[in-house]
């Protein structure tokens, strides 16, 4: 669904594809309190490749399933400190990997931070939101269905090693 500006209205979640990072569906919180976007890692380590510093890291991509395991790896864009909601603050590092969603793809920083025990895998805050020109209306969830809840990764799955 489209406003008269041709901007997507989404609802509060949604399921996402980080096509980059070979995560074909993640669940997201669409977050406009959030400035940043945030992604769960784990085990999270850096290497040097040419001069350049990369991310490795392990992610969980479906809640409450620990058997799929996807190793990623990205540039690291910025390390920055975050405030989250608890008023905690740390340093964490920041990736730029590709979005999809509807059809649509844009690019979007994330923070790599252990969501272990949050709600969702990943928050797709404010301004992350402008790169796909969304519009959050909070009374609709999952507006593209539940297609890619069914695309399930492989276990181990290695992404761009």
């Amino acid at each position: 669904m489209t406003d008269n500006k041709g901007k997507v209205i989404v609802g509060w979640r949604e399921w996402l594809s980080l096509p980059g990072l070979g995560i074909e569906a993640i669940k997201a919180k669409i977050d406009t309190g959030a400035r940043s976007s945030a992604i769960h890692a784990y085990s999270i380590e850096t290497e040097l490749i040419d001069g350049e510093e990369f991310a490795v890291f392990q992610v969980h991509p479906l809640q409450d399933d620990l058997s799929n395991s996807i190793t990623c790896r990205a540039p690291v864009v910025d390390r920055r400190i975050v405030r989250d909601s608890g008023g905690h603050e740390e340093e964490r590092l920041f990736i730029s990997t590709t979005v999809e969603f509807m059809g649509k793809c844009w690019e979007a920083e994330f923070s790599l931070t252990n969501r272990e025990n949050m709600a969702f895998r990943m928050l797709l805050g404010r301004t992350s939101l402008v790169g796909g020109s969304l519009i959050v209306d909070p009374a609709r969830s999952f507006t593209q269905g539940e297609e890619l809840a069914a695309k399930k990764p492989a276990a181990s799955k290695e992404s761009q090693l």
